[in-house]
């Protein structure tokens, strides 16, 4: 059972920083790329930050900048730095993580996993 369990969620005023945090568990082959995802209310979920394996990022337009993303392939960690945080940035933050399988019956697969989400919140 492969699982992603965010932390670092909360409630900041604009202008500040949280720092959220994502860690795989299970067995699995290798983690390709993973990334943070958003979703506000009555709009679509929608990227935020992605990162490969080996440590290219890319950005929404929205939060170049602003935010960082990292990832720590020994740890199977992916973490997301919010600074300068608008109200605008106000969302359910996912994890997520495209995890490659491997077994002598199933071969090589690959698939998305997601976290549970963690709500941030900007107060303006």
């Amino acid at each position: 059972q492969i699982q992603l369990v965010e932390s670092g969620g909360g409630l900041v005023q604009a202008g500040g920083s949280l720092r959220l945090s994502c860690v795989a568990s299970g067995t699995f082959f290798v983690i390709n790329g993973m990334g943070w995802y958003r979703q506000a209310p009555g709009k679509q979920r929608e990227l935020v930050a992605g990162i490969t394996r080996g440590g290219s990022a890319n950005y929404a337009d929205s939060v170049q900048g602003r935010f960082t993303i990292s990832r720590d392939n020994s740890k199977k960690t992916v973490s997301l730095q919010m600074n300068s945080l608008k109200a605008e940035d106000t969302a359910v933050y996912y994890c997520n993580a495209d995890v490659a399988t491997y077994s002598a019956t199933g071969g090589y697969l690959e698939r998305d996993y997601w976290g549970q989400g963690t709500q941030v919140t900007v107060s303006s």
